[in-house]
């Protein structure tokens, strides 16, 4: 049994983040009161999707990550896996096997991020993992 909730529907939102002609940076994957993983969300502002998560959930988000150096610009996307600090033991164990089935929806990702403090899950820290994900990494060298 699946713990996904309506699958087409993350499916179809997960390829919307993906699509490079639409305005779609994030899904946000959320677990309802039957412990199903639902798309809670998906929309643009990175600020929005931080702003969900919160130390009493369990949650996975898509990130479209724009990376490249003046030359070339080019998306590449990470995976979040949130579990906020307010989380029971026995929840907070079976995201770690539940993760899995998410994977099977959200295949593309160039870095993974676990975390339960948003100082883990900032922008630049993201775009940090996915450049060194990606090998070159060339610049002008100004910061």
């Amino acid at each position: 049994m699946s713990i996904l909730e309506n699958q087409d529907t993350i499916t179809e939102a997960y390829e919307d983040v993906r699509n490079d002609n639409s305005d779609t940076e994030w899904l946000f994957l959320a677990y309802n009161d039957a412990n199903k993983v639902y798309l809670e969300s998906k929309g643009t502002g990175y600020d929005n999707l931080l702003a969900k998560f919160t130390d009493d959930i369990r949650a996975y988000a898509f990130v479209r990550v724009e990376t490249g150096d003046e030359l070339s610009k080019r998306a590449k996307f990470a995976l979040i896996t949130w579990i906020g600090d307010n989380v029971g033991a026995l929840k907070k164990a079976k995201v770690s096997v539940q993760k899995s089935e998410v994977k099977a929806v959200i295949k593309s990702v160039a870095a993974e991020v676990l975390a339960n403090d948003k100082g883990d899950v900032a922008y630049k820290v993201l775009d940090d993992l996915v450049r060194k994900a990606g090998g070159a990494n060339y610049g002008t060298g100004s910061r």
